[in-house]
C-alpha cells in the first residue's frame, strides 16, 4: 500500500506538469489561429469552421469590405485605421455571437462570415441589421470619431438542394460585394449559385491579384 501511495505522489506533479503544458500548447495554437489586430479567426481556421457550418443546415456566406477606410488611413494615419479595424472586429464578433456565426479577417479592411439563415427571404433582413451595426461611429482614444460604412455581398446556401464549397461561396459573395460597392448600395445578395463575372484562378476577374485591381 505504501509503495502505491509513493508512486501516486510521485506521479501527481508529473501529471500536473503535462496538464499545464497541454493548456499552454492549446492557447498557443488558438493564438496562432487568430488575427493579432482584431482577434478574429485566420483564413485556415475560418475555412474549417465554415465547411462544418455549411453541412449543418441553411446558411449564408458574407464578404464585407469597409468604405472610406483608405481615406481614414491616409488622412489620419495607421493608428486611426487600426482603431477602425479593431472596432469592426468587435462588432462582427458580437454579430457572430448573436447569430451563431463565424467571422474572419481576410486581410486589410476585408472580412468574411458564415452564419445560419432560415431562408433566402430572411437574408435581406440579416444584411440590413449587419449594415446598421457597421455604420455606427467609431470613437478613438484620442477623441476622434469616424463613420465607416461597408459594402456587403452575401449568398445563401442550403445543403439539401445546393452543391458548393466554402471557396466557391466566398467567390460569389465577393462578386455581390463588388456590385454593391460599384452601385453605392450597402449590400447585394446572390439569387443563384452561378457566377455573374469571369473567374481567374478561382477568383473574381478584376479582383486584386488577378491582373487588375478592384
Amino acid at each position: 500500500m505504501s509503495h502505491t501511495l509513493t508512486a501516486l505522489s510521485a506521479a501527481l506533479p508529473l501529471a500536473a506538469g503535462w496538464s499545464l503544458h497541454s493548456l499552454r500548447l492549446r492557447r498557443r495554437i488558438e493564438t496562432a489561429r487568430r488575427d493579432p489586430l482584431t482577434g478574429l479567426l485566420t483564413r485556415d481556421a475560418f475555412a474549417e469552421r465554415a465547411a462544418t457550418r455549411l453541412t449543418q443546415g441553411r446558411s449564408a456566406v458574407y464578404v464585407i469590405d469597409l468604405d472610406r477606410f483608405k481615406e481614414i488611413n491616409d488622412t489620419h494615419g495607421h493608428a486611426a485605421g487600426d482603431a477602425v479595424l479593431r472596432a469592426t472586429g468587435q462588432r462582427l464578433s458580437r454579430w457572430a455571437a448573436d447569430n451563431a456565426g463565424t467571422v474572419v479577417r481576410l486581410g486589410g479592411d476585408e472580412f468574411a462570415a458564415v452564419a445560419p439563415v432560415f431562408s433566402r427571404e430572411d437574408l435581406p433582413w440579416t444584411l440590413t441589421e449587419l449594415t446598421r451595426s457597421l455604420e455606427e461611429p467609431v470613437h478613438t482614444d484620442d477623441d476622434h470619431t469616424f463613420t465607416v460604412g461597408a459594402s456587403i455581398g452575401a449568398v445563401a446556401y442550403d445543403p439539401a438542394t445546393d452543391t458548393a464549397d466554402v471557396s466557391a461561396l466566398l467567390r460569389l459573395a465577393d462578386e455581390q460585394m463588388y456590385r454593391a460597392k460599384r452601385g453605392g448600395a450597402p449590400w447585394m445578395n446572390a439569387l443563384t449559385l452561378t457566377p455573374e463575372q469571369g473567374t481567374v484562378n478561382g477568383r473574381r476577374a478584376g479582383r486584386r491579384g488577378t491582373g487588375a485591381a478592384a
